[in-house]
C-alpha cells in the first residue's frame, strides 16, 4: 500500500493566489491540509524552521500593506529583529509556508515542493503550475486589504 505525504499549507484565508496554489496541488492528486497562517500559534523556533535557510528580506510578504506603503522595509531587518516583528504581525510573513514531513518551505516553488515529495522537479505541476507570489486578483478587482476584498492582506 502506497501512502503519499500530506502537504501542510499555511495560507491567508481568502487569498486568491493561495487558493489557486492549493487547487493545483489537489488537482495533481496530493493531499493538502490548509492552515491559517495568521492565527497559527507560532513559536520562534517553529517559524524559524521555515525561514532560516533564506535571506532575511525574503522572509517578508511584499504584498503586505505595510511593506507596500514603505512602513516596513525588509532590507532593514536582521534575523534578530525580523523574527519578533513577524511573530507580532503574521501578515508580514511571506506565504505560503509549506511543511511536508520534516521539510519546511517558504513560498511556492514547484521544484522545491517536488523534491520534498520525492518527485522529479522537471515538469512538476507543469500543466497546473501554481501562480507565483503576490496578489492574483483580476484587474480592477479590490486588492487584499482594500474595501470589498475577501480578507485583509
Amino acid at each position: 500500500m502506497c501512502s503519499h505525504p500530506v502537504i501542510e499549507f499555511f495560507e491567508k484565508p481568502g487569498c486568491a493566489t493561495n487558493r489557486k496554489q492549493v487547487a493545483s496541488l489537489r488537482e495533481a492528486g496530493w493531499e493538502v491540509q490548509t492552515r491559517n497562517l495568521l492565527t497559527e500559534a507560532w513559536s520562534a523556533d517553529g517559524l524559524q524552521a521555515f525561514l532560516a535557510p533564506h535571506p532575511v528580506a525574503s522572509w517578508f510578504n511584499r504584498a503586505a500593506p505595510r511593506v507596500k506603503a514603505g512602513e516596513v522595509v525588509p532590507e532593514h531587518f536582521s534575523p534578530e529583529t525580523a523574527l519578533p516583528a513577524l511573530l507580532a504581525e503574521p501578515l508580514l510573513i511571506r506565504r505560503p509556508l509549506i511543511r511536508i514531513g520534516g521539510v519546511h518551505l517558504l513560498g511556492s516553488d514547484p521544484a522545491a515542493i517536488a523534491t520534498a515529495l520525492g518527485q522529479p522537479a522537471e515538469g512538476f505541476l507543469a500543466s497546473s503550475t501554481p501562480p507565483g507570489e503576490g496578489c492574483s486578483h483580476a484587474p480592477g478587482a479590490p486588492r487584499c486589504g482594500q474595501q470589498g476584498s475577501e480578507a485583509p492582506a
